[in-house]
C-alpha cells in the first residue's frame, strides 16, 4: 500500500509540475521571426539607441532585431499599434495622446509602456549669428517644426500657441532632423525644432561646422504649455557648453518611453526589460542618455501602464 501512495504520490507531482510549466510564460515561437523596433531620422538619439538595443538584443534573445528609421514618436506608436514593430521610443506627450485617442490619434491604440528612459530636452536651434532671439520671433520665418507624424510636431505647435505665435505666418517645410540640419546649413530655413536626448547626435556634428545658438523657452511658455496638457513638460536648462554654446539655455523636458504592444508576448518583453537594463552601460558607450536609465523611476509611466512582461521583470529584480 505504501508503495501504491509513493507512485500516486509521485505521478500527482509530475502532473503538477507539467500544469505548472504550461502556466509559465516560456513560448519562444516569436524568435523565429525577426522583430522591428521602432526608431527615428539616422541622426537622432532615438535611431541610435534602438540600433544598440537591437544588437544587444539578438545577441542575447535568440531572434533577429532590427531597427526602423521612422519620422518619430506619432510614427513610432502608429508603427507598435499596427503591429509593424514590437518595441518602439517615444515622447510622454504623444504617449498620453495615442493612449487616449486625441490629437494625431482617432482612436486609442493597444500600447503599454516597458520602461521610461529619460527626459528629452526641447531644442529651438538657430546659427549663432542669427538675429532671432526668441519664440515669438519666429512669426514669418522660415521654421521647421518637425516632421509630420513625428513628437516634435506636436510639441513646437503647443509652444508656439502657448507663445502667441501663429503658426500659420511660419513657413514650414516639415522636416525631420537630417533635412532640417541640412537645410539650415543651406540657409533654406531660419531654424529649427527638435526634441531629444544629450547630445543629439546630429545637432553636435552640426556645432562642429556652423556655429548655433539655442532659443530660450521662458518658464511662463511652460506653465503654459502644461495648464492645457496635463503637466507633461518641466521646465530646465541646457547645460553650459552643450554644442559649444558658452551659456546655458532655459527650456523644457518631456519623458521619454520605451513601448510595446499590449498583446507582445509576455516573455519577450520581460526578457527584452532584462536586457535593456544588463545591457545599459555597455549601450551607454555609444548613446550617453542609456546611462540615465533607473530601475527606481523606469516604472513610472503614467498614463500608460506596463506591460505584465515588464511588472514581473520589475518585480524579480527588486526582490
Amino acid at each position: 500500500m505504501t508503495g501504491l501512495r509513493r507512485l500516486l504520490t509521485a505521478l500527482l507531482c509530475a502532473v503538477c509540475l507539467v500544469a505548472l510549466a504550461a502556466c509559465t510564460p516560456t513560448d519562444r515561437g516569436w524568435a523565429e521571426h525577426p522583430q522591428a523596433i521602432a526608431g527615428g531620422g539616422a541622426t537622432g538619439v532615438y535611431h541610435a539607441y534602438g540600433q544598440r538595443l537591437a544588437a544587444v538584443l539578438s545577441e542575447r534573445l535568440g531572434a533577429r532585431f532590427t531597427v526602423l528609421q521612422t519620422n518619430g514618436s506619432v510614427d513610432n506608436l502608429q508603427r507598435i499599434g499596427a503591429g509593424a514593430a514590437v518595441l518602439g521610443f517615444a515622447q510622454g506627450d504623444a504617449v498620453a495622446d495615442a493612449v487616449a485617442g486625441t490629437g494625431a490619434f482617432s482612436r486609442p491604440l493597444p500600447i503599454v509602456a516597458v520602461a521610461r528612459l529619460y527626459d528629452e530636452y526641447v531644442h529651438v536651434v538657430v546659427r549663432a549669428d542669427s538675429p532671432l532671439h526668441g519664440i515669438r520671433d519666429l512669426a514669418g520665418r522660415a521654421i521647421s517644426l518637425g516632421a509630420e507624424g513625428s513628437g516634435v510636431e506636436v510639441v513646437s505647435q503647443r509652444i508656439l500657441g502657448a507663445a502667441g505665435v501663429d503658426a500659420a505666418t511660419i513657413r514650414n517645410p516639415k522636416l525631420g532632423l537630417e533635412g532640417s540640419i541640412a537645410a539650415l546649413q543651406k540657409g533654406d530655413i531660419d531654424g529649427f525644432f527638435w526634441v531629444g536626448g544629450l547630445p543629439t547626435p546630429g545637432i553636435e556634428k552640426l556645432a562642429t561646422s556652423t556655429p548655433v545658438r539655442l532659443l530660450p523657452i521662458d518658464p511662463g511658455v511652460v506653465d503654459a504649455v502644461n495648464a492645457s496638457h496635463a503637466g507633461a513638460y518641466r521646465q530646465a536648462e541646457f547645460p553650459v557648453g552643450a554644442y559649444g554654446i558658452a551659456n546655458s539655455t532655459t527650456t523644457m523636458t518631456v519623458p521619454n518611453y520605451l513601448v510595446t504592444r499590449a498583446d507582445a508576448p509576455e516573455v519577450l518583453i520581460h526578457d527584452a526589460a532584462q536586457t535593456l537594463f544588463d545591457a545599459r552601460a555597455t549601450i551607454a558607450q555609444d548613446v550617453p542618455a542609456a546611462a540615465l536609465l533607473d530601475r527606481r523611476q523606469a516604472i513610472f509611466t503614467d498614463p500608460i501602464a506596463l506591460h505584465p512582461g515588464a511588472i514581473r521583470y520589475y518585480r524579480e529584480a527588486h526582490g
